[in-house]
């Protein structure tokens, strides 16, 4: 019987990995639609490598720091290259997270920073800044030690991630012509119904992504979370879609869409730690925030995230956190716990910002030394799918603007070479 169990424990943690892997294709979805189509390809190349990238390191580095035996609860020492390590499985679901933790970035900061710059800080973050932060939550480290709560990552994930994007974002600035002195100009995504297609497949994967951290098939607490899950993220696309509706005078698709996301953001702290009702009121209060934050970002702080994951991921992360303090049904302020649980979770989230802040700003001084962050105005203009990769993603915009074929495409260096078929014609 136990070895029944633990194959049934094992093959479950192995479908949550599908599920969680499978979110990358929701993310590269999502990004795509809300951002303008001359940099899908760029879109699409950012999120297909990280998870190449992330996996990599992750299994070189980032892994060991998180999970290995801890040194003054700070980090791993030991583990490299899964070095006297069995838990194989254990890896590969924890792998799949620390890629989608660096893949928040890429909406963020989409449609004007370099590829390779890019890549440079998916380094940093899947290798060092993740699992540093992974390990004091779930390696053991001191936020554990102290009794801070992170079922599945709305800190260790998204705040992480979300931190990271904004300090991005900042630092390499708004797309031409997102302002226009006071005036905050909208730069609409070319495709929604792909940006919706994107939210549905990360709300599906997000079954794995909170169930599978259960880490065992178990009867009794799969169930609940997977519900919650449900609830939360329900609760706040109908809380988005009303706020909107009252806030701005039509029910806006793009918050709303968002607003699925911020509900599953919010609940994934405390997913395995609160009631049904709990998590519809967690719901609920996340897609009002997300979509006050997003003004917030947008008007009054001015960092231009297109796709609004610093709001998503990071405001409403930390919501979700502190939401513990509150919905915790063994010591939330509604149970008749006091205030211990939200001053550790308050101490957690600085703690985890702090960190993210320091690290992401040394990394990007690093990289900007080696290749500048942003591409030149010239190549925004033109669409990064062009200048960084020579290709476009819809054929037929060529022929509906009658545009030549540009020389940067494939085809035209192939035939510059001398390599392609057509060229060794007479």
């Amino acid at each position: 019987m136990e070895a029944v169990q633990s194959s049934v424990d094992m093959m479950w943690v192995m479908l949550g990995t599908i599920l969680v892997f499978f979110m990358h294709a929701g993310f590269a979805m999502l990004e795509t639609g809300f951002t303008r189509s001359k940099n899908t390809l760029n879109i699409l190349m950012k999120n297909l490598i990280t998870v190449a990238l992330g996996s990599i390191l992750y299994f070189f580095v980032g892994f060991a720091l998180m999970f290995g035996t801890s040194a003054f609860g700070a980090l791993g020492t030991d583990g490299f290259l899964l070095a006297g390590r069995d838990d194989i499985g254990f890896f590969v679901f924890q792998a799949v997270f620390a890629a989608t933790c660096a893949t928040i970035i890429s909406g963020a900061v989409a449609e004007r920073m370099r590829l390779s710059a890019y890549f440079m800080l998916t380094i940093g973050m899947t290798a060092i800044i993740y699992p540093v932060v992974g390990h004091w939550v779930w390696g053991g480290g001191w936020l554990s030690q102290i009794g801070f709560i992170d079922f599945a990552g709305s800190t260790v994930v998204h705040l992480t991630g979300a931190t990271a994007a904004f300090i991005t974002a900042w630092k390499i600035g708004p797309r031409i012509g997102k302002y226009s002195g006071k005036i905050v100009n909208s730069i609409p995504g070319h495709n929604l119904p792909l940006g919706a297609l994107g939210v549905f497949i990360l709300w599906v994967g997000w079954f794995g992504f909170n169930g599978g951290s259960t880490l065992a098939a178990d009867p009794e607490l799969v169930p609940p979370v997977i519900l919650n899950t449900l609830l939360s993220a329900s609760a706040a696309v109908l809380s988005t879609a009303v706020y909107t509706r009252f806030r701005y005078g039509r029910i806006d698709p793009s918050l709303t869409m968002n607003g699925a996301l911020a509900g599953l953001v919010g609940i994934t702290a405390g997913a395995a730690n609160v009631s049904f009702i709990g998590a519809i009121a967690i719901g609920l209060l996340a897609g009002i925030i997300m979509t006050e934050a997003v003004r917030l970002l947008d008007a009054k702080i001015r960092v231009d995230d297109p796709v609004g994951a610093i709001a998503v991921h990071g405001v409403t992360g930390i919501w979700g956190t502190l939401a513990l303090g509150i919905f915790d049904t063994t010591g939330g302020l509604l149970y008749g716990g006091g205030a211990e649980i939200l001053g550790i979770q308050t101490i957690g989230i600085l703690a985890v910002i702090a960190w993210t802040t320091v690290s992401a700003v040394v990394v990007l001084a690093i990289v900007n030394s080696i290749v500048p962050l942003r591409v030149t105005a010239e190549d925004e203009e033109s669409g990064l799918d062009f200048s960084e990769h020579g290709s476009q993603a819809y054929a037929m915009q060529d022929v509906l603007s009658g545009a030549s074929p540009s020389p940067e495409s494939f085809a035209q260096r192939l035939n510059q070479l001398g390599e392609h078929p057509a060229a060794q014609k007479p």
